[in-house]
């Protein structure tokens, strides 16, 4: 498992990154993706051995110019930014910004409100281990079917990872494998008790699918998508998610999907078999 997220983010970005993205040549023989290291030590102004440095976890400390430099040479976005400066902070040990609390289970009553405004929808609240917290109904009426709730208490990741339906579930099931490392990655990992729980358990029940996606995936998921769901009563879907953190005080991410083309709306509209019947708040 990897003990240097600076370093494996600042290597993921630069790999994703193409030549012509910051006005280089791609050039002949270019048997890696993404940029060289000497490009974005050249665009940043830092030295190769410097870079090499950063990426191998030999220097897990650079100044915010030298940070500045590197996220203009990667083209990163605010979000990429803020989570870079976020990790030289974590490389620094003794402080969880959690103070080891435990995972929140419960919800305030007017983020229930504010759920049940969303009744129609599916839409969904976790935790930070990916526990289902709330949902709404009609959440239930999309995964119960494909067996995501099926467990005293459901976790997007133990079912990702350890339940055989979810390939079937999900067409593109390696991306939301990756997504689903990343989520967990996001935050002090396992500097937190509960956290590091968790991936003992998926270390043993899943292993390698969820060992090398924690090697080699970075702590930074993507907060909004499209993701494809095989529902084996409404056919093929294409659902757009946003992903909208509560303050930190709640420790919770709302999820809601919503239709990302006709068909899936229409089939989203019959999973909701009578919308005269009153909708509920489900909360486990």
């Amino acid at each position: 498992m990897s003990d240097n997220e600076l370093g494996l983010f600042l290597r993921t970005r630069r790999e994703a990154i193409t030549p012509a993205q910051v006005g280089l040549p791609a050039g002949p023989r270019r048997r890696a993706p993404g940029l060289r290291r000497s490009e974005v030590a050249a665009l940043a102004g830092v030295s190769v051995e410097y870079v090499t440095r950063l990426e191998q976890g030999r220097d897990r400390h650079p100044s915010p110019q030298i940070l500045s430099a590197l996220a203009d040479a990667l083209r990163l976005t605010t979000g990429e930014r803020t989570h870079l400066y976020t990790l030289t902070k974590a490389a620094d040990p003794g402080f969880n910004c959690r103070g080891g609390a435990a995972p929140a289970r419960t919800v305030r009553p007017t983020v229930q409100a504010l759920l049940q405004r969303f009744e129609g929808t599916p839409a969904v609240l976790v935790n930070e281990l990916g526990d289902v917290v709330a949902h709404t109904a009609t959440y239930a009426r999309l995964v119960g079917p494909i067996g995501l709730l099926d467990a005293a208490a459901p976790n997007l990741a133990r079912f990702v990872f350890t339940d055989p339906r979810a390939r079937d579930a999900y067409p593109d099931w390696e991306h939301v494998a990756d997504e689903q490392v990343a989520t967990l990655k996001h935050g002090p990992f396992t500097g937190d008790p509960h956290m590091a729980a968790l991936v003992d358990e998926l270390t043993v029940t899943a292993g390698d699918a969820f060992t090398q996606r924690v090697a080699n995936v970075p702590g930074f998921a993507k907060s909004t998508g499209i993701v494809r769901l095989a529902h084996p009563e409404v056919g093929p879907l294409r659902l757009a998610y946003e992903v909208l953190d509560l303050p930190a005080d709640d420790q919770l991410q709302l999820i809601v999907q919503l239709p990302a083309d006709d068909a899936t709306a229409a089939a989203l509209d019959r999973l909701v078999v009578d919308r005269s019947q009153p909708l509920h708040l489900v909360v486990g």
